[in-house]
């Protein structure tokens, strides 16, 4: 009988929320979602574990004894591991991590290459994926750590059943065209300017929002781009003034875009997200652990070349 982890999560919700409805508000996912994945598992195990003969869904009693065994053997998973780790002085073992391209670069590639000197039997896997689908995965278990980006203006992460840990504060600036001739010198003269704005679930689609609310102003959108290369090509190009984190400027040459004098704009948090340990120890997974610790030794390194990506440039003459 091969049966998939995720899926035995999913089972796990129902039971827990008493609902297909409620589960997959707890997993991010649509009902229709969850109820494939039991019909999945149901064809897994060979037997029905949703009783489907009455109005609201129920679980069978299979359905009841499996449920119960879901989270333990999660919990069993975890508690052997941490145990092992004991046995040798050395880490080993798997771990996936999920992030977006600006982390995937500047953080992530020099906190692997440190982790592999000192541990190098813990095996990690990258997925570039990020917002819902990201903390969908999260928390069926496809992926061990989550990092997120969120405006600063907007409250953190909190949920029961993950772990949140602010990792670093990426302030924003207003990047503009190198030769706008009347650069803006406060924010209301930003309501004159065209944008390329950032999706509305992405932090700076978020910040863009928030500046616009708090003076008062309707932002002209010309471009609603994802990624910040296109954005600050558009901008280089002369297509528009946009918001960008620090992190997205150690990628752009010296003189490509402007950055604004402008200050106050604000920042987006990035933080390291973990599934809730419920091991009899209650102590994070060691792995994890040591990853995180990596991220954040690499993220400190970043401070030198971040400040000076920070500095205005003056109006030409």
């Amino acid at each position: 009988m091969d049966i998939d982890p995720r899926r035995l999560r999913v089972l796990h919700e129902v039971a827990r929320r008493g609902g297909v409805m409620r589960a997959a508000e707890a997993l991010h996912l649509t009902p229709s979602a969850v109820s494939q994945q039991l019909a999945q598992l149901e064809r897994e195990v060979g037997l029905a574990l949703i009783d489907r003969s009455q109005r609201s869904v129920s679980l069978t009693p299979a359905g009841r004894v499996l449920a119960g065994y879901a989270e333990r053997v999660e919990e069993e998973l975890l508690e052997a591991r941490r145990e092992l780790t004991r046995f040798t002085e050395r880490l080993a073992g798997p771990v996936r991590i999920a992030a977006f391209p600006t982390f995937i670069k500047h953080i992530l590639v020099p906190a692997l290459r440190a982790l592999a000197e000192r541990h190098p039997k813990i095996v990690p896997t990258i997925h570039e994926i990020y917002g819902r689908p990201a903390l969908q995965e999260l928390r069926l278990g496809a992926v061990d750590l989550l990092i997120t980006e969120q405006d600063m203006g907007l409250p953190a992460l909190t949920q029961p059943s993950l772990s949140t840990r602010l990792l670093y504060v990426d302030e924003y600036r207003i990047v503009l065209p190198p030769g706008l001739p009347d650069p803006p010198r406060t924010v209301a003269d930003l309501a004159r300017l065209p944008w390329v704005a950032g999706e509305p679930n992405q932090a700076c689609g978020q910040a863009l929002e928030r500046l616009a609310g708090l003076h008062g102003f309707e932002p002209r959108k010309v471009h609603v781009i994802t990624e910040f290369g296109p954005t600050l090509a558009l901008v280089a190009a002369g297509h528009g003034v946009a918001i960008v984190p620090a992190l997205a400027l150690l990628d752009v040459p010296e003189g490509e875009v402007r950055v604004s004098e402008l200050r106050d704009v604000g920042a987006r948090r990035l933080d390291a997200v973990t599934r809730v340990s419920r091991t009899r120890s209650g102590e994070p997974d060691p792995v994890q652990a040591v990853v995180i610790a990596a991220i954040e030794e690499a993220t400190a390194a970043l401070q030198a070349p971040l400040s000076g990506r920070l500095r205005p440039q003056p109006d030409p003459a």
